[in-house]
């Protein structure tokens, strides 16, 4: 009988790399294979952490669609599940296949400079804004729809998981992430008799299309950030964000629930 294999990850500090190396006994003694790098054949991805250490592993991962599981070792934990002194108890129920898979559409865009176009993917947010930290002026359509040339800081386009990051401190609403939402939300908007700009977030419907583009004299000045990563950007022309229609799958124990996270984490 083969071993089900797993790959381990986990951040720089002392007590994940600790944690790390329980795990990887306990699991070995469990007659799982374990790596500490992708090797292509895992039935299980961990990584050890804070949320900031799961969602890299997703990006260094490419967004696999690998069943993942997170080890708190930081401060929030919203993505991760279970707590260091719960290892045990998590290889029994895996065993036993005690757990839920909760999935989550990424955010995938298509970003337009110059003459060329890539694609990339996020799982929280993608934020636009001015790298010189100045006001700009942003042309938001919806579905092909026109809302408004926005001017203030910049836009955050969040995902429903993504909606307790960023988001939320911005001022946006908290979405359960079993319904799948995109979600605009103005960071400092403009907002006087002269110039006026939406202030509150809007949600839309996971399968829109969300195309924004600066004003011609704003092309050379905005950054684009994915979870937290920014990159600065000449001749931006525009960016097209929906979800991706591959989830994350992300291993949650059966007495997990959502609003019960977030009242212990944020309310």
């Amino acid at each position: 009988m083969l071993k089900k294999s797993v790959v381990i990850t986990y951040n720089d500090y002392a007590l994940s790399a600790v944690i790390a190396e329980q795990l990887k006994e306990k699991l070995i003694r469990a007659e799982f294979a374990v790596h500490h790098h992708f090797v292509g054949d895992e039935a299980l991805i961990f990584t050890i952490g804070g949320d900031g250490s799961f969602i890299k592993t997703i990006h260094d991962f490419n967004f696999p669609s690998i069943p993942i599981v997170g080890i708190n070792t930081g401060h929030l934990g919203f993505f991760q599940e279970i707590l260091p002194e719960q290892l045990d108890l998590f290889i029994e129920n895996y065993q036993k296949q005690n757990y839920t898979l909760q999935e989550i559409l990424p955010l995938q865009a298509t970003v337009y400079i110059a003459d060329k176009r890539f694609i990339i993917k996020s799982l929280n947010e993608i934020v636009l804004r001015s790298y010189l930290g100045k006001t700009v002026h942003l042309n938001l359509s919806i579905n092909g729809n026109f809302i408004q040339c926005f001017g203030g800081d910049g836009l955050i386009i969040s995902s429903s998981a993504g909606s307790t990051a960023y988001n939320y401190s911005a001022g946006g609403s908290i979405v359960d992430p079993s319904i799948n939402t995109l979600q605009i939300t103005p960071l400092a908007p403009l907002n006087t008799n002269a110039y006026r700009s939406f202030t509150s977030s809007i949600i839309s419907s996971s399968t829109s299309d969300i195309i924004v583009s600066p004003e011609e004299q704003y092309r050379n000045y905005i950054s684009i950030i994915v979870d937290g990563v920014q990159k600065h950007y000449n001749d931006f022309k525009e960016i097209v964000v929906t979800t991706h229609t591959d989830p994350i799958r992300v291993i949650r124990m059966d007495n997990y629930e959502f609003w019960n996270k977030v009242t212990n984490k944020f309310l």
